[in-house]
C-alpha cells in the first residue's frame, strides 16, 4: 500500500496528527507526509491512498487545502482512496465546523473515493494544543484506514 498523508497546520496540531497517521501506515507501505504547501499532482498520482487533514477554519477548510483539493486530476482508470480529518474544539460540529466534512465532500467531488467517513480530532481552548490521547487515537485511525485499504485490494485482485 502506498499512502500520502497531506495536512494543512495553523498550530501544529495538525501536523503532529499527520505524522502520526503516517508512521502507522508506515507499517502497512510506503507512506509520506507531505505539507499541502509542497505537494504537486505527481506525488498524489502514485498513491493507493490519499489521507488529507486540516484545522477547521472559519467552519470549514482552509484556502490553502482549498486550492489543493480544487487542483487535483484524478484518473478515471485507477481509483484512488481516500480519508479526511480535522482538528477542531470539542463542540457540536454545527457550532464549529468542521473541516474534514469539508475536505471528504470537495474530494469526493473531485472523484476520489471516500474509504471512511471523516474524523475530527480535538484542540483545547486557549492555546489551542491536542486535547490528550489524540495522538493514540489518530494512530488508531490510521490502522482501521489500513485493514480497510487491505480489505479493497483484495477484492479486487
Amino acid at each position: 500500500m502506498n499512502t500520502l498523508v497531506v495536512y494543512d497546520s495553523k498550530f501544529g496540531n495538525t501536523r503532529m496528527l499527520a505524522e502520526a497517521i503516517g508512521r502507522k501506515l508506515a507499517l502497512f507501505g510506503s507512506s509520506r507526509v507531505m505539507a499541502v504547501r509542497d505537494v504537486v499532482q505527481d506525488d498524489v498520482r502514485a498513491v493507493d491512498l490519499l489521507v488529507v487533514g486540516g484545522p477547521t477554519q472559519a467552519h470549514g477548510m482552509s484556502p490553502a487545502m482549498r486550492k489543493f483539493i480544487h487542483a487535483l486530476d484524478v484518473s478515471p482508470t485507477a481509483p484512488l482512496w481516500t480519508a479526511a480529518f480535522d482538528t477542531r474544539l470539542r463542540m457540536a460540529a454545527l457550532i464549529t465546523g468542521s473541516a474534514a466534512k469539508g475536505i471528504a465532500g470537495a474530494l469526493v467531488h473531485a472523484g476520489v473515493k471516500l474509504i471512511v467517513p471523516a474524523e475530527s480530532f480535538f484542540v483545547t481552548r486557549g492555546e489551542a494544543h491536542l486535547e490528550p490521547g489524540e495522538l493514540e487515537r489518530a494512530a488508531t485511525w490510521a490502522a482501521e484506514l489500513a485493514e480497510h485499504m487491505v480489505a479493497k485490494q483484495r477484492v479486487a485482485a
